[in-house]
């Protein structure tokens, strides 16, 4: 149980592991849909090949394509390639890093896919049993009055009466799926030699500052949109908040007397300061759309240190000849 809830906060600890996370569950429903489904080869000559490559290549390209959707780091992509430069420049590198992860965590799902319809080999059977020369087996089936190929095209059905007492299918379906166990295992240690040589090569070829450089600023990009998004939340929360509250005020203004506040209590006055300053001074419509229009036509330089300008009141004491005497801020 310690070890389910290590692994539940290592998947939410940031956008990076829930991404992890949703292409780990995305690959495991590959398998348990492979497993699950009803695979029924047409033993037909024109549509063996074309059944069992719609199989092979339709299921991962709609998991491809869910893996692009449900990963963060599309949007992030996105938004960064097409936002105008504004105030802040664009990093090529950025971009590339984050497209390369998107591609890799949506690649993961269908590449189970394949693999396991490979090492499985009713796929591979069902299209390539027509290919497969008869004349290296015994046993075929002569007295059924169809011809060669039509007879290597019901490989695929065991159920099928022309093989009822003959070993000839069990021979051609061993024959086939070993080779489709084959490419399966190469296509797999071919992925894992590629994976180990990128690790081991990578690090000769790139600088690792960039590389870091380019990571920090790509989960930058990330925690900033997260973070502007719960601040949005939070702004449309009180903003609606103290619409409700001034229409029921409005609404009951005629029946309820008001008296002039006593200066020495200041509570109202200091939720009123309080909520005005969760609002940041944004308190109409237009004030809203004009906001959300600057953070995306021109978003902030990526400098901390200049302090954002804050409007203060100056107060100045003037006697009685109108002459400066102080001033307070």
């Amino acid at each position: 149980m310690e070890r389910l809830k290590l692994v539940l906060q290592y998947f939410q600890s940031n956008s990076e592991s829930i991404s992890n996370g949703i292409c780990i569950i995305l690959a495991l429903i590959s398998v348990k849909l492979y497993t699950s489904f009803d695979f029924n080869c047409p033993c037909l000559p024109q549509y063996n090949k074309l059944y069992s490559l719609g199989v092979m290549i339709v299921p991962p390209i709609i998991l491809f394509f869910l893996g692009v959707l449900v990963n963060r780091h599309t949007g992030v992509m996105m938004d960064e390639w097409m936002r105008p430069i504004g105030n802040r420049s664009k990093n090529p590198a950025v971009v590339k890093y984050l497209f390369s992860a998107m591609l890799q965590r949506a690649l993961l799902a269908p590449m189970v896919w394949i693999l396991v319809t490979l090492l499985d080999g009713k796929v591979f059977i069902c299209a390539f049993s027509i290919s497969v020369d008869p004349s290296l087996f015994t046993g075929i089936p002569n007295n059924t009055g169809l011809d060669v190929v039509r007879i290597m095209a019901k490989v695929p059905c065991k159920e099928d009466v022309i093989f009822r007492n003959s070993s000839f299918r069990k021979a051609v379906s061993r024959y086939v799926r070993c080779y489709s166990q084959a490419f399966g295992w190469s296509i797999l240690l071919f992925l894992i030699v590629l994976g180990a040589l990128g690790r081991l090569i990578k690090p000769c070829f790139d600088n690792h500052g960039t590389f870091l450089q380019t990571r920090y600023w790509s989960n930058y990009l990330d925690v900033e949109q997260k973070l502007f998004d719960e601040t949005c939340v939070l702004h449309a929360r009180d903003f609606a908040q103290k619409c409700v509250v001034q229409f029921f005020e409005d609404a009951s203004e005629d029946q309820i007397l008001r008296l002039p506040h006593p200066p020495f209590i200041t509570k109202e006055t200091d939720e009123w300061e309080d909520e005005e300053e969760r609002l940041h001074g944004i308190s109409k419509q237009e004030q809203v759309n004009q906001l959300l229009d600057k953070w995306y036509f021109s978003k902030p330089e990526l400098d901390v240190t200049r302090r954002a300008h804050r409007p203060t009141v100056c107060v100045t004491w003037a006697g009685r000849d109108g002459k400066t005497l102080y001033s307070d801020v």
